[in-house]
């Protein structure tokens, strides 16, 4: 990111929006109205991203193809949803940086998350711990648990949470390396998220892959916060496997479709143990209904069932604004946008809130987590009387996040003159 001047001025923040290459694509998305009319200041896309408005027309798309062809949709369809899924596999792997055969658009995150552990977590007498952020988003740490526990061991033995040096919120880097060396010997998997979903911390996976796997561990991210948000070379930096959800940065509407990844090393061996259903198995021999799974050599040969069409269809839409931007044109905006934000967090003169995110643009997304000194969550409901739309985490933080596709620096600009108001 280059180096840039801010100014705390109205005049600053409509001349930002002015030379916005990225602008018009704010017209793209419904924005929420507050009680008076307004637009409503929405920082909440790294929890439910904001509908575009082309969704509407891709559904009525799939309703008029049901109507017209009933099952004969399958192959007759505009979008033939027997090969539904597979129209999503260029435009995301270029998101996560990976190569076609390693993506697959299935089920939901933690359903991903349980089914990548049936292959990539096989605990031994010597190696049966598996490494995880002590902050992580409460499903991953169930699933952890779940999984040791389904294969006879004890999470309180088995499970190494990683934990902040006292005074700090987030983690160092140099301090997971000592831990995933501390327990190489009995490490089978790091199962860390890409972003952590409290703090904002975007964590550095090509260091972290290349450590576990020097010591013999297998190495997975939740990428939940991460995919849409930042850059990502899951292929490059030789990352196992990774899923992720898309109704967040991704746009792809409540509880929609999730995705997966999986590294082009493990495609080509049929021994890693998977739960198989008929969606796995190779497509050109599966209507011919052999009673063996023949898998495909690509991430697809962990599906279990046909494409959910419905579901699916948001994500197409976002998709096709993704692919036309490129991720690498969000980022810059981010970065920006971010900083911008951050800045006019720092004129305030309080000590009642601090920012928590790393500082470092190459330490985050586009998510500022506020902290909110002794926890009052007044302010939280001060803002949100005001027409700001964000998310308060216990026990003491405020997330906002600035999407680069859809807020504006005006939307900053106002949102931390109703927070210093409201302070």
């Amino acid at each position: 990111m280059k180096t840039m001047t801010f100014e705390a001025t109205q005049t600053f923040a409509q001349t930002m929006d002015e030379q916005d290459p990225l602008k018009s694509y704010r017209e793209q998305f419904y924005i929420p109205k507050h009680t008076d009319g307004s637009d409503i200041l929405y920082f909440c896309g790294n929890s439910l991203g904001l509908q575009p408005k082309s969704v509407e027309r891709y559904m009525q798309q799939e309703l008029d193809d049901w109507k017209k062809f009933g099952v004969e949709g399958h192959f007759h369809a505009k979008n033939a949803w027997m090969p539904y899924h597979e129209f999503f596999t260029s435009k995301l792997a270029k998101i996560v940086g990976a190569q076609e055969n390693e993506v697959v658009v299935m089920n939901t995150l933690t359903t991903n998350l349980h089914l990548m552990m049936v292959s990539f977590y096989r605990p031994t007498a010597q190696r049966h711990k598996i490494i995880i952020e002590k902050a992580a988003f409460p499903s991953d740490k169930y699933a952890m648990d779940s999984q040791i526990r389904f294969h006879g061991y004890d999470p309180a033995k088995s499970l190494i949470q990683l934990t902040p040096r006292a005074g700090e919120e987030t983690l160092r880097t140099e301090d997971i390396e000592a831990v995933i060396r501390e327990h190489g010997d009995e490490l089978a998997l790091v199962m860390i998220g890409g972003v952590n979903y409290y703090t904002g911390q975007f964590f550095d996976l090509k260091y972290i892959a290349k450590i576990g796997h020097e010591v013999g561990a297998m190495v997975g991210f939740d990428l939940a916060h991460a995919t849409g948000n930042v850059v990502l070379k899951l292929h490059d930096w030789d990352v196992d496997f990774a899923v992720w959800c898309h109704y967040k940065y991704m746009n792809s509407g409540p509880g929609s479709i999730a995705g997966a990844f999986v590294h082009d090393k493990h495609l080509h061996d049929p021994s890693i143990p998977r739960f198989e259903g008929w969606w796995g198995h190779d497509k050109n021999t599966r209507f011919l209904m052999g009673d063996t799974f023949q898998p495909m050599a690509s991430a697809e040969s962990w599906q279990l069932s046909n494409a959910p069409v419905f579901s699916m269809t948001p994500l197409l839409a976002s998709l096709a604004i993704f692919d036309e931007i490129g991720m690498e044109k969000l980022n810059e905006k981010s970065r920006v946008l971010t900083a911008y934000m951050e800045y006019l967090l720092q004129q305030i003169d309080t000590d009642r809130i601090s920012i928590i995110t790393p500082a470092s643009p190459k330490d985050r997304g586009c998510q500022l987590s506020i902290q909110v000194q002794n926890g009052n969550k007044a302010l939280f409901d001060a803002i949100t009387e005001r027409g700001v739309i964000a998310d308060w985490r216990e026990p003491d933080v405020i997330r906002v996040a600035p999407v680069p596709l859809y807020n504006s620096f005006m939307d900053v600009y106002k949102f931390v003159h109703i927070l210093k108001d409201c302070l």
